[in-house]
């Protein structure tokens, strides 16, 4: 009788144990999936460096325009 008893605790203690520990392998899969959504939107979002090296000669090459011009300006006044 007494070895029943112990069985039927062990095994309701084993069977909260395998409750608990497949909600949180279940949570851990959710928070993985979300990140993996993160990651995608964030590379989404980002810009490559050709496209800022490409963004930079052409914000250079108007100053260039506009310096040429302010001097052109000066040089006739």
């Amino acid at each position: 009788m007494e070895m029943m008893l112990w069985n039927i605790v062990l095994s309701a203690i084993v069977g909260v144990m395998i409750f608990m520990l497949k909600g949180k392998f279940d949570e851990l899969q959710r928070i993985g999936i979300l990140l993996n959504k993160t990651r995608e939107e964030v590379a989404r979002d980002h810009v490559t460096r050709g496209e800022v090296q490409r963004i930079t000669e052409h914000i250079d090459a108007r100053f260039n325009r506009l310096e040429e011009k302010i001097d052109r300006l000066i040089q006739k006044g």
